[in-house]
């Protein structure tokens, strides 16, 4: 059962969006909550520009729920989202992203592991250069660092990012971090659906797709004050490596083909060099093997051509619907807030 709390008033028709909707997804936070959404809160209000914050309780089993009630029953500003089974962070940010009402929706980590000052960073991008939508928190471009996280871990992080470089049109230095903020235009063009952390992976690969300008700003990294980390190395590092092969397949099929096909190019000339020595054994099925292997070779490299105009096809039908997401926006909107209020989503079914 997915519950969402918002503060609202009945009596006002319509209410105006605030400027910032901020995203944390929470699992098992208890002691970072309360903190963290009083950084995010005094941080933001220092820049003079509104906001929300919403929590997003991605099935907690300690107090992190209650400690979000509390926080939220004395600001209206906290807007809580909450489900009973863990679904992981992409879960959590869908649940999130769909909640938001800001003008420009930004994503943090709970644990604050990056300062919440570059939220104010990334919007005030977003309004100085209007030709940015999306705007990234990187520590590995120039200017970036990264302090206290663990050599094993960063260097893992570091790797990963350079392999994942390859599978994008564009020179972007951290692909993995949720540190963002987008223009709500953006958010409402995406249809997304990933469920762990892959979703970072997911929403870049679509926004890129669909033309939309990212721009990264430098950050700075730092390691996990309180709770435990819910890094999983092997679940992070095969969602990397099918990213790669599914945005670039041309990567993996187009190194078998080659190397395929110059294995049985190599046959060949080998072939030749021992009929010229008068040494080829007509039992032996060389020449078979040859055929194989350029064959396959050539195979594999038609399956990679096939596989890169799918994807440019993916990308043509994603700019679609970009277009799409544009024309509904340009719509007149319904109120933001319904005179329901308090009421959770499974009330309002049963209702």
């Amino acid at each position: 059962m997915m519950q969402s709390m918002g503060n609202t008033d009945s009596q006002c028709p319509e209410v105006m969006p605030p400027d910032i909707s901020v995203i944390i997804p929470m699992y098992n936070e208890q002691e970072n909550a309360a903190d963290t959404i009083q950084r995010v809160a005094d941080t933001i209000a220092i820049s003079g520009k509104t906001f929300e914050i919403v929590p997003v309780n991605d099935g907690s089993t300690d107090d992190t729920l209650a400690v979000l009630h509390r926080i939220a029953s004395g600001d209206d500003r906290v807007r809580i989202v909450s489900y009973d089974t863990n679904g992981g962070r992409g879960k959590a940010l869908r649940y999130g992203l769909e909640a938001a009402r800001g003008r420009y929706v930004a994503t943090i980590d709970a644990d604050l592991s990056y300062d919440p000052a570059y939220i104010t960073q990334m919007a005030r991008v977003l309004d100085q250069e209007q030709d940015v939508d999306v705007v990234l928190a990187s520590p590995y471009m120039k200017g970036g660092s990264a302090q206290g996280v663990a050599r094993e871990r960063l260097f893992i992080s570091r790797l990963g990012n350079r392999i994942l470089q390859m599978a994008v049109p564009e020179e972007i230095h951290t692909l993995t971090c949720i540190v963002r903020c987008y223009r709500r235009d953006v958010i409402e063009s995406l249809d997304l659906e990933s469920d762990g952390k892959e979703i970072h992976l997911e929403i870049l690969s679509k926004v890129l797709a669909m033309g939309y300008r990212v721009k990264e700003i430098p950050a700075v990294l730092t390691s996990r004050k309180r709770g435990a980390s819910k890094f999983a190395f092997r679940a992070t590092a095969l969602s990397h490596i099918v990213f790669t092969i599914f945005q670039r397949p041309s990567l993996l099929f187009g190194f078998l083909g080659l190397v395929l096909t110059l294995i049985g190019i190599g046959l060949g000339i080998y072939i030749v060099a021992l009929y010229y020595a008068e040494a080829l054994n007509p039992n032996r099925p060389l020449i078979t093997l040859m055929i194989l292997f350029i064959l396959g070779g050539i195979q594999i490299l038609s399956f990679g051509f096939l596989a890169s105009q799918v994807n440019l096809l993916r990308r043509d039908v994603l700019q679609s619907r970009k277009a799409i997401s544009r024309v509904f926006s340009a719509l007149p909107q319904k109120s933001y807030d319904s005179p329901e209020g308090h009421k959770t989503l499974s009330e309002k079914k049963s209702a």
